[in-house]
């Protein structure tokens, strides 16, 4: 499991890092909307940029800048956007505009942003109003200038969103079809849950319908998850406990279904249903949780993920199996996290399991029944030899 899977999106402009352990940034609702960098054609503020971009790199977190908001110089009589900052949320006017912002960009932070993702969320009336072929020219075009700026950036398609629905999945395939992917190593998709109170779980349901989008379009990319829905504010608070159980099983749920990265929404905001860390502030109990996950993966490697009775457990039994990272070079430490999506399930546990780590850092030794709940939990192995396990 590399280190950048676990991502975060900031919301916050001071340049400040989580104090806990994250893998990978993205920069939105971070005052770098197009808007808030080009003020008037050619005339650039890069200061929120440039802090948020050292910040990260005093951190090592690789940096995911994403793109949006079109000025109001560049598109004067398109609609505004939800921002204080007069971005509108059609593309602009000349799609030069959108080019020569796109090689400022990448010309300037050229090695030290890691990554390019050519739209926040689209189709949607607060983001991107325009249809899918200038959507698919304006990614061409940048994918472009991006390769010619700095070749090891990787170029993340505009991210899809609301694709629970038909009409945002017609989008994707005429984006497709107009050869919007063509250009770019990954696509980019919001896995949102359907309503407030579903659990991570659901995303599940929703990649099944993208997978099979992209499959009808004809294209197989690797897929980021860049965040979630419009309305998650709205969304109604999650109490403590199923906050450090959502906020483990956002990037569980990711590892099975074998997305490249995961982008939890967001790092420094306050008014959302789960918080890891306001701005200024100390992580909470679900960060804490998230740290602790990465430190059970830690040069991990996952070899399945299974669920319910299909894959010998329970029905609302959540499994995924890892190998973990071993100072001995002759032995593999097999591991699994299980959890379930509501409720407790006894099970007897695994042959040769040796311990059973929760989420607050507790170990105890593994009793022969565990009684599995909604936050999930790390059971050890005995070692296995290299020569008799595989691997």
């Amino acid at each position: 499991m590399p280190a950048a899977f676990y991502g975060v999106t900031m919301n916050s402009s001071s340049g400040a890092m989580p104090t806990f352990r994250v893998g990978a940034v993205r920069l939105w609702d971070s005052e770098t909307r197009w808007a808030q960098v080009e003020l008037a054609r050619d005339q650039f503020d890069w200061s929120s940029l440039d802090r948020l971009v050292k910040g990260a790199g005093r951190k090592r977190l690789p940096v995911l800048y994403t793109f949006g908001g079109t000025p109001s110089w560049a598109a004067p009589d398109a609609p505004l956007g939800p921002y204080s900052d007069g971005s509108r949320v059609a593309p602009p006017d000349d799609i030069n505009d959108w080019v020569h912002f796109v090689q400022a960009v990448a010309t300037r932070y050229a090695g030290r942003i890691a990554a390019y993702e050519l739209w926040a969320l689209v189709p949607s009336p607060h983001f991107f109003t325009g249809d899918a072929a200038t959507l698919a020219r304006m990614a061409r075009r940048a994918s472009a200038v991006i390769r010619r700026a700095d070749p090891r950036a990787t170029v993340v398609c505009p991210s899809m969103g609301d694709l629970w629905e038909p009409d945002p999945r017609r989008f994707l395939r005429d984006f497709a079809a107009a050869g919007g992917y063509q250009g770019c190593d990954v696509a980019g998709v919001k896995l949102s849950p359907r309503s407030d109170d579903d659990p991570p779980e659901t995303f599940v349901r929703l990649a099944q319908a993208i997978e099979r989008t992209f499959h009808e379009a004809g294209v197989h990319p690797r897929l980021w998850n860049t965040g979630t829905t419009y309305r998650i504010p709205e969304d109604r608070p999650l109490d403590q406990a199923h906050a450090i159980a959502f906020a483990a099983r956002f990037y569980l749920v990711g590892m099975y279904l074998r997305y490249d990265r995961m982008y939890f929404y967001n790092w420094g905001g306050t008014k959302l249903p789960l918080v890891l860390q306001p701005a200024g502030g100390s992580p909470t109990s679900a960060a804490r949780a998230v740290a602790v996950l990465q430190r059970w993966l830690a040069g991990a490697r996952i070899t399945s993920c299974g669920h319910g009775k299909q894959d010998g457990l329970a029905g609302q039994v959540w499994e995924c199996r890892y190998l973990l990272a071993s100072a001995d070079a002759k032995t593999l430490l097999p591991a699994v996290i299980r959890w379930t999506e509501s409720g407790t399930v006894s099970m007897r546990t695994d042959r040769g399991a040796r311990t059973v780590q929760s989420l607050d850092g507790a170990s105890t030794p593994a009793p022969d029944r565990l009684r599995i709940t909604e936050q999930p939990v790390l059971i050890t192995l005995s070692p296995v030899s290299r020569t008799a396990g595989g691997g």
